[in-house]
């Protein structure tokens, strides 16, 4: 089970127990969107503070503060082989990221509003996107 919200956190539980398993904090504003990482290892949140983060789901130990959106991320999503994140935002834009190294990959631009969510395809080789500005587009991933 997972929880992010309103006090900053994202919160961890069993789904089985009920029972709090790891509190991740550093964000400073809302907690929008979560993603944790095909092998399980790795936890992505995007904030309102316009900042995505990349944790050690075991640990709660930040690997990675990724700061090039320019305003709130609503939506986080691993490509299907861990590799990548795609993080979209109401600065219009989605971004894919490297998760080994935190770098910035690629910008994709093209919606005219806030970008509400991304996913992959089950092959990893197209993203779609859905946004404000009454659109899905499909994108080629690399």
């Amino acid at each position: 089970m997972r929880n992010a919200g309103r006090d900053h956190t994202i919160k961890l539980c069993s789904l089985a127990s009920e029972k709090l398993w790891q509190t991740f904090t550093g964000h400073t504003d809302w907690v929008w969107a979560i993603a944790i990482s095909p092998n399980g290892k790795i936890l992505a949140s995007g904030s309102q503070d316009c900042t995505v983060k990349l944790w050690n789901s075991d640990t709660g130990k930040l690997l990675h503060n990724l700061t090039e959106h320019t305003h709130a991320v609503h939506s986080v999503s691993f490509s299907p082989d861990g590799q990548v994140l795609a993080s979209g935002s109401y600065d219009s834009t989605i971004k894919l990221w490297n998760i080994e190294t935190g770098k910035l990959l690629y910008t994709l631009t093209g919606h005219k509003s806030g970008i509400n969510s991304v996913a992959w395809s089950s092959d990893g080789q197209t993203i779609a996107s859905g946004s404000d500005d009454k659109t899905m587009k499909i994108w080629q991933a690399y």
